[in-house]
């Protein structure tokens, strides 16, 4: 079953990239971004689409850049996420045919992303908004808004970030952090599923 989890893979080198995606698939988190700032990003995502494509939803993270968004595209990324909320940067993913998820922190950046065409906001820093502040952002957004926290929401408080109707989250070292054996982030992945499978039951 498919979670709304976006597994981010922060320092992944191409050697490990399709071991540790595999065990994140197969604990059910099919959405993995590798952000821009790793080494070689572009070989680990192409990597990981040549053995996941057709099962997972594979793309780039920490993109600023029209330029990112064609390196992602060429090497069959297929998702763009970004910290920031960049019109040229969204228009320009939907034109590539691929998702775009920017990040935003008030409702102003919310309504440009969404005018723009974005597919889903990222709540980021979701440390500084907190569950509060997605609820009150909530109350002026389009129904039917999909919002991700990152930063600051995870395993021990996704249930706080549900009740405050977040749809989903995004995961950095809570599953994986530079040097981790595949064994080590399966273990995290199975206890972050299952924390989320748990808040949402």
């Amino acid at each position: 079953m498919s979670r709304p989890l976006i597994a981010i893979l922060r320092g992944l080198t191409p050697p490990e990239a399709v071991d540790i995606s595999a065990v994140l698939i197969d604990a059910g988190i099919d959405r993995i971004e590798v952000p821009t700032n790793s080494p070689d990003p572009f070989e680990s995502i192409a990597k990981i689409v040549g053995a996941f494509g057709d099962r997972a939803l594979i793309g780039a993270g920490t993109i600023l850049s029209t330029q990112q968004v064609d390196q992602v595209a060429d090497v069959g990324g297929k998702l763009i996420v970004s910290p920031n909320c960049d019109s040229d940067v969204i228009a320009h993913t939907k034109a590539r045919g691929m998702q775009s998820w920017p990040g935003v922190f008030t409702p102003s950046e919310a309504f440009t992303a969404l005018k723009a065409g974005a597919d889903g906001l990222k709540l980021f820093p979701g440390s500084m908004a907190g569950p509060s502040g997605l609820q009150a952002m909530r109350a002026i957004l389009p129904i039917g808004t999909p919002v991700f926290a990152v930063g600051g929401a995870g395993p021990e408080n996704f249930d706080k970030w549900i009740a405050a109707s977040a749809d989903g989250f995004g995961l950095g070292s809570a599953l994986y952090k530079p040097n981790m054996s595949p064994n080590d982030v399966a273990q995290r992945a199975q206890a972050v599923v299952a924390a989320y499978d748990r808040a949402v039951s």
